[in-house]
């Protein structure tokens, strides 16, 4: 199994211990759900694209927390939590494009669909304003 490793520079702690600028290491994403009976796979690569665009929009929000420190203008500040809002959905757009391509098909498959949908609806009432 290969291993993908992620860099972040802010401060993140792990078993209680923070990292800063450290090297974090990802196996691909295998874990059951409570409420039903598959796994959840997914591939390295896409892994990595969406824990990059997370650690992108992480450097973002400490910018915007950074403009506020600077009494900067309101609407400079706003414009870029407008940009961190897109952001966050074209990864959360990713992580359902992912969800739909993999686990759902996946579900199909093996015959358990509505449970996979029932997951993926409360899911996306909690997530949907």
């Amino acid at each position: 199994m290969t291993i993908v490793s992620a860099y972040f520079s802010s401060q993140i702690e792990v078993k209680g211990k923070p990292l800063t600028q450290s090297k974090v290491e990802l196996t691909p994403h295998h874990h059951p759900h409570p409420e039903t009976s598959h796994n959840h796979v997914h591939s390295e690569a896409s892994l990595k694209q969406i824990i990059n665009r997370l650690s992108r929009i992480e450097g973002h929000i400490r910018g915007v927390k950074n403009m506020v420190a600077e009494s900067r203008p309101c609407p400079e500040v706003l414009i870029q939590l407008a940009a961190v809002r897109g952001a966050i959905d074209r990864v959360s757009r990713l992580i359902l494009d992912e969800h739909l391509n993999e686990c759902v098909a996946r579900a199909a498959q093996e015959g358990n669909i509505e449970e996979e949908l029932q997951e993926l609806k409360a899911a996306l009432d909690r997530f949907l304003p």
